[in-house]
């Protein structure tokens, strides 16, 4: 039997204000790697909070024996934090430096413990993930996304945890750094529990579990047996619900043809009274038990047609919701040679792309994938077109109009709802109409009227993404940090199909192979240390030979 880290009996997590995100959950998690997965708003990282302990149950109990290491979404960066206090071992070097020093405090020998090479370990694992320009002093605030999530990492090989808790570890890595992460995981000999849409990244767990708004349910086997049985559970129920519906309509016929033959009846019966030589009394009595037998099949037939919605109505909630998602297309349309932005002999302020320099004219239409290492200074160049920063050299000129949506979702104000910030975004419209442009997002109900903090990772993105593309002044030029990052399956499908009908310029930061794929690029700028590589990508197409 496998030993288990963590327990939960019964557990519920609400709200302050009463909103229940999911409830009666059980489960035991042991030295299986496990994967959790579910849609976007149905509080998979909640429940990741809960077992970490940075959450109470509303109700029932969350057993912990071990120590737990959790990596959150987004990882913070307080003021003032360093790389040292990202990786959770500030403490011990500190300690470490007092004690150097000449200090005898028990507490400090205590942090330390046997850690006392903690120095050289963090070196270690700064130069084997790709950081030795990082110094444990630095300060994180400098650091990139993908940079910040792989020192949060560095925390869980350092400090020896019985058990990881990952919440979307692979958001902010390139692809050398996802494969790193998965080989470090493979090789992890303890309880490990990760939320992710990353399909690769489930590949490598040992099972699989899936928060519904039905609950948890433990599929056992690894992904791929995950997805065979929930294709052939999903292939059943949707059969139990045509059976279902074959009942209803069968019960539909027969509640008509009986209600006809019931009718003829009645009608018989008042024609026969009418010719019939009876004293009034019999004949009154008779008409009184025609009517209680008829209202008595009257209801009859009623309750077997509330009984046969009702099988139909239970036949379609244990079909897997899969609410389609879709993106409005923005207005703006741009002409495609019109300059949205211009770059003459610019060198980026940071990143190890900055000695290269760029010189690059982005037109009306073009649309443009800026790829490379984490690190390299992909988001740099985002946030100099954004006008967030001037370059180290050179000039950047924007021409058009710029929305902007960083790794950080900055556009967004945590205390207020989706909703308010997209009628501020664009008055001119109803709240009837942006209500429904929401719920197309899957943001309907309560979701839409939610402080953004209480949100989802999803449901954050696409709450800014709502923001910057139906704002009342469209974008000349939008430029997108990551923008599938927490996104589900589906929402990632629908974001391509409004960014292939989008009629502006586009740039964007991505490490998802796939999805910059599937966006008919123009252009490629690869940052490295080598510096910028602009690259046409129609030209390349046109140049492959065919077959």
């Amino acid at each position: 039997m496998t030993e288990s880290f963590l327990t939960l009996q019964s557990a519920a997590f609400a709200w302050p204000d009463g909103h229940r995100l999911f409830s009666d959950i059980d489960m035991q998690l042991d030295q299986r790697h496990t994967g959790l997965v579910g849609r976007n708003g149905v509080g998979k990282s909640a429940l990741a909070r809960l077992m970490a302990g940075q959450l109470e149950p509303a109700q029932g109990r969350v057993l912990r024996m071990g120590t737990i290491y959790y990596v959150p979404q987004q990882v913070a960066c307080p003021p003032g934090a360093t790389v040292a206090g990202i990786a959770g071992v500030q403490a011990v070097l500190d300690a470490l430096v007092r004690i150097e020093a000449g200090g005898v405090d028990p507490v400090d020998f205590e942090i330390v413990g046997d850690r006392w090479d903690i120095r050289q370990h963090l070196s270690n694992l700064l130069e084997e993930y790709g950081l030795p320009h990082l110094a444990p002093e630095r300060h994180a605030a400098s650091l990139s996304g993908g940079e910040l999530t792989r020192v949060a990492l560095l925390g869980a090989w350092m400090g020896g945890a019985d058990v990881l808790i990952l919440d979307e570890p692979t958001n902010h890595l390139d692809c050398t750094q996802r494969d790193l992460l998965m080989q470090k995981l493979g090789a992890w000999p303890k309880g490990l529990l990760v939320a992710s849409h990353d399909r690769e990244l489930l590949k490598g767990m040992q099972r699989i579990i899936e928060l519904s708004p039905s609950g948890l349910r433990d599929y056992g086997g690894g992904f791929a047996f995950y997805e065979q049985a929930h294709a052939k559970e999903q292939e059943r129920v949707l059969q139990e619900l045509e059976h279902r519906k074959a009942e209803q309509r069968r019960g539909e016929e027969e509640r008509r043809a009986s209600q006809e033959r019931l009718d003829r009846r009645q009608v018989r019966a008042s024609r026969d009274a009418r010719s019939a030589n009876q004293a009034a009394i019999l004949l009154g009595g008779r008409k009184q038990n025609s009517q209680v037998s008829a209202g008595k099949r009257q209801r009859d037939l009623e309750f077997a047609r509330d009984e046969l919605a009702e099988r139909v109505r239970e036949a379609a909630s244990r079909v897997r919701e899969e609410a389609e998602v879709s993106l409005l297309t923005p207005l703006a349309a741009a002409a495609p040679r019109r300059k949205a932005a211009t770059l003459e002999g610019v060198r980026l302020p940071f990143g190890s792309a900055a000695g290269g320099v760029i010189d690059l004219t982005i037109w009306g239409r073009q649309r443009i994938a800026v790829t490379g290492a984490n690190g390299s200074g992909k988001s740099t160049l985002l946030k100099m077109l954004a006008g967030a920063i001037t370059p180290a050299a050179g000039r950047c000129g924007v021409h058009v109009p710029v929305a902007w949506l960083d790794q950080q979702l900055g556009i967004l104000d945590p205390d207020a709802s989706a909703l308010d910030q997209l009628l501020a975004a664009n008055p001119s419209i109803g709240q009837a109409d942006m209500r429904t442009r929401l719920a197309l997002l899957g943001l309907s109900g309560a979701a839409a009227l939610e402080p953004c903090a209480r949100l989802s990772g999803g449901e954050r993105l696409k709450a800014a993404l709502a923001c910057v593309l139906y704002a009342e002044n469209p974008a000349g030029l939008l430029l997108l940090d990551e923008p599938t990052n927490h996104l589900d399956l589906c929402s990632v499908q629908a974001l391509e199909q409004m960014l292939l009908r989008y009629r502006a310029a586009l740039v964007l930061v991505s490490h998802d192979e796939v999805f910059l794929g599937n966006l008919r690029l123009d252009s490629r700028i690869d940052l490295s240390a080598k510096g910028c590589l602009v690259t046409d990508v129609i030209k390349s197409r046109r140049q492959q030979p065919e077959g």
